[in-house]
């Protein structure tokens, strides 16, 4: 028998443009373009800082994301089990943020453009008010 999980039957075909995905705020500030959702399995977005924004530190609940930067540049705070690492972002840069990871992201506030991140969440994001924690990161956040 195999750990890898079973798909649901069915499910069609979806395509997005992420010009035209809704736009909403996400729990640590970023604004967010919701894409894709594949039930059960995960959800797909884009995330934005504009230059010098620095979202919220926080962890996830009950989700983890895989992130690849596509434009701008920055840094990601992450911490868990005792270890913590900043991580340089540029255009190509893909991380992971594991289940009850703290973080924390913020903009070069040089930049041309914003901090662009298309992002996987496994599962799919659930949309409650407590699956974003607060936690405290490095970095003063900007904004609410």
């Amino acid at each position: 028998m195999s750990n890898q999980a079973v798909p649901p039957a069915h499910q069609p075909f979806e395509s997005a443009e992420a010009a035209d995905a809704p736009v909403v705020t996400a729990p640590d500030g970023a604004v967010v373009r919701p894409l894709l959702v594949l039930d059960g399995l995960g959800s797909l977005a884009v995330f934005e800082l504009v230059p010098g924004q620095v979202s919220h530190a926080v962890s996830h609940a009950t989700v983890q994301e895989l992130w690849q930067v596509t434009a701008g540049s920055g840094e990601l705070w992450r911490r868990q089990d005792g270890r913590e690492q900043i991580l340089r972002l540029v255009a190509g840069t893909a991380a992971s943020i594991p289940l009850g990871t703290a973080f924390q992201f913020r903009a070069d506030p040089d930049a041309e453009g914003p901090l662009r991140i298309t992002a996987v969440t496994m599962p799919p994001w659930p949309g409650t008010d407590t699956e974003a924690r607060p936690e405290q990161g490095p970095w003063e956040p900007t904004g609410r």
